[in-house]
């Protein structure tokens, strides 16, 4: 719930310390969260899930480009948590990132406040529990980013706005999945899927005839790409990730884990009620779930079979994914064209590239990003970094290009130059779908494509309108190219959105280093920062 912002402004100021900057022009929007255990029945049967507020999912926040939201998280779990923000940059900020090589966990009975900031940014996002396996319990929801109202959008505001989070789901407990994990074993098929947290025809989402309506679509789940569509209507792409699109129209439309888009849906077909489809993308078992589209005039119930989509097409899914391009005339953050950033202009200063890994550790199942198998340090990295405490973490512990070696335990840390502009190729060998995720950065997929990368993969990337987002599939037996300026000093977790193989290694950290101590580039630690591991006793700054 939003506080009132004077009285809980004059609070905070006492305690925390906000830059001058954002005091003197940007609005300030204020939550107070409580993180509990409640009954949950998503799939019908009784599960522990984790409630904020009492829901599930979690509350949407609502925000406007450039407004500092306060969030006041209380963690009456019994056991640390921790909150991170899919694709919120944390500007000059990864102190605020929430995962924990950042951010130390809140214990159990305390509470944290973060203090984010939705710098130059528009468009839509999520938040979900990043710690242990709280994911598969729930504790996610949608942030939404306005554009300010001054600027220019290439639509029509559409008559409602619907959050719609999607994703593959357990009926085990998340104990129970995260001890398999720790045993070493993989996780079994998921047993379906939900929409807002609810199993088939559990979700209604009421509209008038003749009117167009945006739905802001995530995929929260922790393992599968997912199609999403409409009995009888079209999708018209808008956004992805904060980047204003083509305005292409799709019948369906594919969602990868930890992915986000915008689409809009006029309600243009005859007044009853319309199946809302949702089914896994390559799985050899396809799984389905649905919600309903109630025309607000309707007497009709949905009824027959919903409407099929594409299965295991890799072909459907990759064209699809080339035509979402970047839509250079629109505005985005700022009143200036999205395309004034001429990215394909610049030449790259380094080319990395990742490639996953899966096999046995000491007969326990690990994944790997260049081989290395990445372990939790017993301090956050960026804190560790901050106090300069040795024998945390090593520098370079991850090399630039895949190694060819067996898996590796490491706490893998890569070291970037600030301001660099960088190209990174994710290399996927496996016979899966991959999802990976950039914290703290905005990155264009200029490339992708079936077969292994070379020099020569640079003869068809894409340097004019390629689709900047912090998500990106990479498919079976391929690769996904990105460019990315590296203009947000840190350290930024990069990670695997299957969330079993994040959880077992398949992630690491990008250090983006300057030598310049600058208020300028980047933030000092946040005052209120919790401090654990061997940062513990220590002082942040003084009050």
């Amino acid at each position: 719930m939003e506080r009132n912002a004077k009285a809980g402004l004059a609070a905070l100021l006492c305690f925390i310390w906000i830059p001058i900057s954002a005091l003197a022009d940007d609005p300030y929007r204020f939550f107070d969260w409580n993180v509990t255990y409640g009954d949950i029945y998503p799939l019908g049967i009784k599960q522990q899930g984790i409630l904020i507020n009492g829901q599930f999912p979690g509350p949407d926040v609502f925000s406007v480009t450039n407004d500092n939201l306060i969030i006041n998280v209380h963690n009456s779990l019994p056991e640390p948590f921790l909150i991170s923000w899919n694709g919120v940059q944390q500007r000059r900020n990864s102190f605020e990132d929430g995962v924990y090589g950042t951010t130390c966990p809140i214990p159990p009975g305390k509470n944290f406040t973060y203090i984010l900031q939705v710098k130059d940014q528009i468009g839509s996002f999520f938040y979900f529990p990043s710690l242990a396996f709280h994911r598969a319990a729930g504790g996610f929801g949608g942030i939404r980013i306005l554009s300010r109202p001054l600027i220019p959008v290439p639509f029509d505001d559409p008559a409602g706005d619907f959050t719609v989070l999607i994703g593959d789901w357990y009926k085990a407990n998340h104990t129970d999945l995260k001890a398999k994990l720790d045993f070493g074993k993989r996780l079994p098929f998921p047993d379906g899927i939900l929409i807002n947290g609810r199993g088939p025809n559990g979700h209604t989402i009421t509209v008038d005839q003749g009117k167009t309506y945006r739905l802001r679509i995530s995929n929260v789940g922790l393992e599968h790409s997912l199609n999403f569509r409409i009995d009888g209507h079209k999708l018209k792409l808008v956004e992805v990730e904060g980047t204003h699109t083509l305005q292409t129209t799709y019948t369906s439309i594919d969602v990868h884990q930890g992915q986000s888009v915008s689409v809009l849906v006029t309600a243009d077909q005859p007044p009853k009620d319309y199946y809302i489809a949702v089914s896994t993308r390559f799985t050899t078992t396809v799984l389905t779930s649905t919600a309903v589209l109630h025309y607000s005039n309707s007497n009709q119930p949905v009824s027959g079979p919903p409407p099929s989509g594409p299965t295991i097409q890799i072909d459907w899914s990759l064209n699809q994914a080339r035509s979402i391009r970047t839509n250079l005339t629109a505005s985005g953050p700022r009143p200036n064209p999205q395309g004034s950033y001429h990215y394909g202009l610049i030449n790259t200063t380094r080319t990395i590239r990742l490639a996953s890994s899966a096999g046995l550790v000491n007969g326990k199942q690990r994944y790997a990003v260049n081989s290395v198998s990445f372990i939790p340090a017993d301090t956050p990295l960026k804190i560790a970094d901050y106090f300069n405490i040795s024998g945390v973490f090593r520098i370079g512990s991850i090399a630039d290009s895949p190694t060819g070696q067996g898996i590796y335990l490491d706490t893998s840390v890569m070291p970037a130059d600030y301001r660099a502009f960088i190209e990174i190729v994710f290399e996927n060998p496996e016979s899966i779908v991959q999802t990976w995720h950039i914290d703290g950065y905005s990155f264009w997929v200029v490339g992708m494509d079936g077969g292994t990368w070379s020099a020569a993969s640079r003869n068809e990337y894409n340097l004019r309108d390629a689709v900047s987002r912090c998500t990106t599939q990479v498919y079976p037996k391929s690769w996904t190219a990105i460019y990315v300026a590296l203009d947000n000093k840190g350290m930024w977790n990069v990670r695997t959105e299957f969330w079993a193989r994040q959880y077992l290694g398949q992630q690491f950290y990008l250090r983006v280093y300057s030598p310049v101590q600058s208020i300028r580039d980047e933030f000092p630690i946040p005052k209120n920062a919790l401090l654990c591991g061997r940062a513990a006793g220590r002082r942040t700054r003084p009050l």
